[in-house]
Formats: structure tokens, C-alpha cells, sequence
């Protein structure tokens, strides 16, 4: 049998980093006249690129000046991190779940850039479960829902899709690991509100993570 392979979203899966991401964007938006509310972002932007949210707003609002959006988006980022290192917590059951899954190749699998995730990870003490299996959108040049950034992360760690689990908390994110091929459980945080795409398991917590990847095991033990 060859081994599991989990692959991790990031934000909202690991880290409870999405409020604190919510508030700076808001902040940053405002600032270029773009109207955004923090539950903007986790009412329907949740997992998206800053970039692609920028561009939904100037389609929805106006364009704003093309050279005021790198330094923005550098400022936002920085505050950010800033608030990262001292703010940040884990997601409710991650911390158990991945020591009881520490024997298991794992990587992280983010849109965002490399800094914040290392920023996150070592926040929350869970860096070095992981070490330089770190998958960035802005390292791949692509970004979910597109399914090469867990294509890139699967070779890379050295697996086939197929051999993957893809662990994501976001409808884009699962989105992505489904056209990759691989099995995908979703982290469902809000069942009242969001659904599971089809042919993704769901799970509601973190807590639960540990039982599922068991029971895939063993079925791809039986199978075996």
C-alpha cells in the first residue's frame, strides 16, 4: 500500500486566520474607495485571491488606479503578518488532529504568498510539521479554484492526485482538488450556509479528521 498523501489548505482549515484577513482587507479597500465589509469576505470572497476580489469590486464599483494596487495589497499584507505573529490561533482540532497524523507525508497547499504561511504556521506552533512543503499560489504562478497549484504540490511531494487527500475549508479550494483528482474532504464550518460539493466528504470539524483519514486507509488497504 502506498502511503497517504494530506495536503492542507491554509487559512480557515489550519488556522483561524480568515477574521483577522477579513478586517485588513476591509481597511485597505475602504482606503481606494472600494466598498467592502469584513463579512463580505466570508459571505462570498472566502478563499479567493485578493487580486480576483479586487477585480469584482472595480467591475461591481469602478476601477481604481492600476499603480495604487501593489503598494495596497504590499501595506495589507504587512499589517497582516503583524497581526498573524500575535493574534493568530489555530483552527479548533487541528493541533490534535495533526499530531495524530504526524506519521503521514503532509504539505500545505495555500493561495496565499510563502511569508504568510510560514507566518501562520509558526504563530500557531505547528511549522514543523510540515518543514518546506509549503505550496504557494504566487510560488506556482496559479491559483484555486484551478487545479494545477495541488497538481504542483502533489508531484512535488512526490505522489500521484490519486494517492492524495486534499484537507480544504473552502468551496474553491475543494473545487480544485476535485478537478485534480484526488480524494477531498471538506472542513464544512458553516453547514447552515454552505454546502459540500459532490464528491467531497464532509466533515464539520477537525476533530473528526483523524477517523475519516483512518477509514480511507483501510479502504485503500482492502482494496489493495
Amino acid at each position: 500500500m502506498r502511503p497517504l498523501c494530506l495536503l492542507f489548505d491554509c487559512d480557515g482549515t489550519l488556522v483561524d486566520s480568515e477574521p483577522l484577513l477579513a478586517d485588513e482587507m476591509a481597511t485597505s479597500l475602504n482606503a481606494v474607495g472600494l466598498p467592502f465589509q469584513a463579512s463580505d469576505y466570508i459571505g462570498e470572497f472566502r478563499g479567493a485571491r485578493f487580486r480576483h476580489i479586487v477585480a469584482e469590486l472595480e467591475r461591481r464599483h469602478g476601477n481604481v488606479d492600476a499603480q495604487r494596487l501593489e503598494p495596497l495589497e504590499r501595506e495589507m499584507r504587512a499589517n497582516l503578518n503583524r497581526r498573524l505573529a500575535t493574534d493568530l490561533k489555530p483552527i479548533d482540532g487541528a493541533t490534535e488532529a495533526l499530531a495524530v497524523l504526524a506519521s503521514i507525508p503532509m504539505g500545505v497547499v495555500s493561495n496565499g504568498p510563502e511569508n504568510k504561511i510560514r507566518t501562520s504556521l509558526k504563530a500557531t506552533g505547528l511549522d514543523e510539521l510540515f518543514g518546506d512543503y509549503l505550496f504557494s499560489g504566487y510560488d506556482a504562478q496559479c491559483w484555486k479554484p484551478d487545479p494545477c497549484l495541488y497538481l504542483h504540490a502533489a508531484s512535488m511531494m512526490g505522489f500521484a492526485a490519486a494517492d492524495c487527500v486534499a484537507i480544504d475549508d473552502s468551496i474553491v479550494g475543494v473545487q480544485a482538488a476535485l478537478a485534480a483528482g484526488m480524494t477531498v474532504i471538506h472542513l464544512n464550518r458553516f453547514p447552515d450556509v454552505e454546502e459540500t460539493p459532490e464528491g467531497a466528504i464532509s466533515i464539520t470539524s477537525m476533530f473528526q479528521l483523524p477517523t475519516v483519514i483512518s477509514r480511507l486507509t483501510q479502504a485503500q488497504a482492502m482494496a489493495n
